[in-house]
């Protein structure tokens, strides 16, 4: 377990998770839930691949662990792509 993996960081690439949602109003709950925790700034969706993917972007170091809690809240599954 590391910095970068365990954490989404500060930066304009931000960090990739793919989620079992599959309708647009389902990515936009996703959004709008993420956007209200303190240091996500941004949240870019991603439906024109399947399985659907959203972009994190931040002003701080979040934990992964938030961002998925966060989003099974509102019933779907956020899978942190691998760093490479």
């Amino acid at each position: 377990m590391s910095l970068l993996t365990d954490n989404v960081i500060p930066g304009e690439h931000g960090k990739v998770f793919g989620t079992d949602a599959k309708e647009d109003s389902e990515l936009k709950a996703i959004r709008e839930n993420l956007l209200k925790l303190d240091g996500i700034t941004e949240v870019q969706l991603n439906n024109s691949i399947f399985p659907r993917e959203f972009t994190v972007l931040t002003n701080k170091v979040i934990s992964i662990d938030e961002i998925e809690k966060r989003v099974k809240s509102i019933g779907f599954h956020a899978i942190p792509k691998q760093v490479i």
